[in-house]
């Protein structure tokens, strides 16, 4: 066992578990750990509350590379973010363990123009706040020479499986292919960054091979594209009729008085009424990745969906 090149993937979802699987497939020595016991092939299985501060420790007591890539419902963020950023830095504090964050975009706040991994953090908003905050607390411990920390950062992810709120998910596809309308949130015409989700992934663990200086944010290489323009491509593609609305920002407000899931969703919604872009410069020239070609990104995605009843 190669002791530099094991780790601790904590989540199993979308991210963690085609993570782990890659990982796996290319002779890794490989933990998974979730709450509930997620087993991904070849790879060892922990139930972990990532909270913990004295489990988490214990899971990652001979990793060298921890990936956090767990996510709390949307509505849990204020709650459960903040024990876990501490049980994550206890784990590395112990462990010796570099630390490779699965981020967003959200403590940028709303643009005027590319997100650069300097850009100013100006979130408002509760969830940005969470996460800037975070970030902050890891950075932190990296400068004071406590831990090894990177955060890789992803605008809304599309790709085989995104299912449920995914921006481009299922639900999207699904109208587009049956020649519908794709009710949307905010302005469909606008530029918006889409990450694939092998992509991430690829950045993930470039970031974590990376031997040249952490303590900073790595961006994933994304296509830019409007709602509207991607529907178009859909429709030339299989000969479909749809077309793309966006739901009045009046209504979300109004449904997350009553719904905290809506809600959610409506103070988030900032980033579909302004072109919403990512930049990835210095990913692509320091790590050597690069977005897949957008076409068979869209198109894989697409058919993966077309068994969909």
């Amino acid at each position: 066992m190669d002791p530099m090149n094991t780790h601790l993937v904590v989540g199993a979802g979308l991210i963690g578990r085609p993570l782990a699987e890659r990982l796996v497939a290319r002779g890794d020595t490989v933990t998974i750990a979730t709450r509930s016991g997620s087993a991904v092939a070849g790879a060892t299985t922990r139930v972990l509350d990532a909270s913990d501060p004295v489990d988490f420790p214990r899971a990652a007591a001979h990793a060298s590379t921890i990936f956090l890539c767990t996510n709390p419902p949307y509505t849990d963020w204020a709650a459960q973010w903040p024990p876990i950023y501490d049980a994550a830095i206890a784990a590395a504090s112990a462990s010796g363990a570099r630390i490779v964050v699965m981020g967003n975009l959200y403590p940028y706040g709303s643009p005027t123009g590319a997100m650069t991994e300097h850009s100013p953090e100006t979130t408002t908003e509760t969830k940005g706040l969470v996460r800037r905050a975070g970030w902050a607390k890891l950075r932190a411990a990296h400068d004071a020479g406590h831990i090894q920390a990177v955060e890789v950062r992803a605008s809304d992810y599309f790709g085989p499986g995104a299912t449920g709120t995914a921006h481009l998910g299922e639900t999207f596809f699904t109208a587009v292919r049956r020649s519908k309308t794709a009710h949307v949130v905010g302005k469909p015409q606008l530029a918006h960054s889409w990450s694939y989700l092998p992509d991430i992934v690829t950045t993930l663990i470039a970031a974590a091979d990376y031997t040249g200086d952490w303590g900073r944010i790595w961006h994933v290489p994304s296509a830019s594209v409007s709602r509207s323009d991607i529907a178009g491509q859909l429709n030339h593609q299989y000969g479909s009729r749809a077309k793309v609305s966006g739901y009045p920002q009046w209504l979300l407000r109004s449904l997350g008085v009553v719904n905290p899931l809506m809600h959610e969703v409506w103070a988030s919604s900032y980033q579909f009424v302004v072109p919403f872009v990512i930049d990835s410069t210095e990913t692509q020239r320091e790590l050597g990745v690069t977005a897949t070609p957008w076409h068979e990104a869209l198109i894989t995605t697409a058919e993966s969906y077309r068994s969909t009843k």
